[in-house]
C-alpha cells in the first residue's frame, strides 16, 4: 500500500502544470569534501592536482548539475593563500599555485558556480595537540579556556577571540569570487564547551537557559557573518542537521529564528538523509517540516540529499532499513517531491566520491544518475 500511494504522489507531481522551481534556474549542486581533497590532491603534483581538478568538473558538468560546495575549511586550515590559516593538511603540500583560485576559474569557465562550504568551529577531528601546525592560530590558545579538548578540539564560541579569528577568515574567503558561503552543521560540540561563560553571564544579565544562550552565541555569529556576505553581494546560507530537534538539543542552530526573520541567511540546506520508509524520519514528512518553518519568503529552501546511502543498509530507519537496497530511484523520487515546496531552488548531493569514484559507484548508483539526468533535461 505505502508503495502505490508514492507512486501515485509521484505521478502527480509529474503531470502538475507548474512548479515552484521553474521560475528560475534550478541549483544542482554536489559536496566537494576534504575527504575528496585528500584523495585527488594530496601528495600529488601541482600538474596531477590540476588535472584532477579539471577532471571533477569535467564529470560534475557532464551529469547535467551546476554547482559545486567545495569545502574551503574543514579544521581551521585553508586551501587558499592564507595569512590567517595554515595550509590544509589534507592537501598536505605548499603549493606554488592558488587551488582556490584555480577551482573557481576552471568552474565558471565551464559555467558551474562554486560555494565556499566552511566549518567554523572545529580545530581538529582527534585530542592530539602536537596534530596543530605551529602556524595555526589556535596553538597559541592551547591551555586556555578559548580552546576546548574532548572528542577533538574546538573553539569556544562564547570567546571573542573565536569570533575575530573566524571572521578574518570569512573575509579572506570573500575576497574570492565565489558564488556562495555555506556553513555546514556542526556548531556546538557539547554542552560544556563554554559553562563556565555561560555562568559569568548569568551573574549580571537575565535567567536563561544554557540552551538559549548557545543558541543566542551562535546567532549573534551567524548575523555578523550574513552583514559581511551582504556588504560583498554574496549569498550565505547554512546546511544544518535534518533532524529539527537536533538542532535545538545538540548543534545550537536556530533554525526557526534564521527561517523567520531577516539578517541571518539567504538560504537554507537542511540535510534531509532519510529514505521514504524510514519509521521515525520519513523523507516526505520531514520535508514538509522543513517547508512550515519558513516565514520569511525572501529565504531559499534547497535540499542536501544523502547519495552516499545508495545500495546500502539504513540501521537507524527501522522499516526503511533495507529501502536503499530495494530501491535504485529514491534520490530521482526526491528530487521531484521537492520541487513542488515553496522557495524550493535547488537540490545538493553528499558527495563527489559516492558518485564519481569507482571504488564506490554500483549498479544502484549508475541507475539513479541516469535517472537524475534525464529529470535534469
Amino acid at each position: 500500500m505505502k508503495k502505490i500511494l508514492l507512486i501515485i504522489l509521484l505521478l502527480l507531481i509529474l503531470f502538475k502544470n507548474s512548479s515552484t522551481y521553474q521560475s528560475k534556474e534550478e541549483i544542482r549542486a554536489i559536496f566537494i569534501s576534504y575527504i575528496e581533497l585528500q584523495e585527488y590532491m594530496s601528495s600529488k603534483s601541482e600538474d596531477k592536482i590540476k588535472s584532477n581538478i579539471d577532471l571533477i568538473i569535467n564529470n560534475i558538468k557532464k551529469i547535467k548539475t551546476n554547482t559545486i560546495i567545495l569545502q574551503v575549511r574543514s579544521q581551521t586550515d585553508s586551501i587558499y593563500k592564507s595569512s590567517i590559516f595554515p595550509t590544509s593538511r589534507h592537501i598536505n603540500q605548499e603549493l606554488s599555485f592558488d587551488l582556490l583560485k584555480y577551482f573557481i576559474k576552471q568552474s565558471h569557465k565551464n559555467n558551474i558556480k562554486l560555494i565556499a562550504w566552511i566549518n567554523p568551529y572545529r580545530i581538529s577531528t582527534n585530542e592530539k595537540i602536537d596534530s596543530i601546525p605551529e602556524s595555526s592560530p589556535a596553538k597559541k590558545f592551547i591551555g586556555t579556556d578559548t580552546i576546548y579538548i574532548k572528542n577533538g578540539i574546538y573553539w569556544n564560541p562564547s570567546k571573542e577571540e573565536t569570533n575575530k579569528i573566524i571572521l578574518k577568515g570569512i573575509d579572506e574567503v570573500l575576497n574570492y569570487k565565489v558564488d556562495g558561503l555555506l556553513l555546514d552543521d556542526y556548531f556546538y560540540p557539547d554542552n560544556e564547551i563554554d559553562r563556565r561563560e555561560y555562568e559569568d553571564y548569568l551573574k549580571n544579565n537575565k535567567e536563561i537557559s544554557i540552551e538559549e544562550y548557545h543558541l543566542n552565541i551562535v546567532n549573534n555569529l551567524i548575523k555578523k557573518i550574513y552583514k559581511k556576505c551582504q556588504k560583498r553581494n554574496i549569498k550565505f546560507g547554512i546546511s544544518p542537521d535534518g533532524n529539527i530537534e537536533n538542532n535545538y538539543q545538540k548543534n545550537f542552530a536556530d533554525v526557526r529564528e534564521w527561517m523567520s526573520k531577516k539578517g541571518y541567511i539567504d538560504f537554507i540546506m537542511p540535510q534531509i538523509y532519510y529514505g521514504f520508509y524510514n519509521s521515525t524520519k520519513g523523507y516526505y514528512k520531514v520535508l514538509k517540516e522543513w517547508e512550515s518553518l519558513l516565514k520569511n519568503d525572501e529565504i531559499e529552501l534547497l535540499v542536501a540529499l544523502a547519495f552516499y546511502k545508495i545500495g546500502k543498509e539504513d540501521n537507524y530507519a527501522k522499516d526503511g532499513k533495507y529501502e536503499w537496497i530495494e530501491n535504485n530511484n529514491i534520490i530521482m523520487r526526491e528530487i521531484l517531491l521537492s520541487r513542488n515546496i515553496k522557495n524550493y531552488t535547488g537540490y545538493a548531493l553528499f558527495r563527489y566520491d559516492f558518485i564519481f569514484n569507482e571504488n564506490y559507484i554500483s549498479a544502484y548508483t549508475k541507475n539513479e544518475l541516469e535517472l537524475i539526468k534525464k529529470i535534469n533535461e
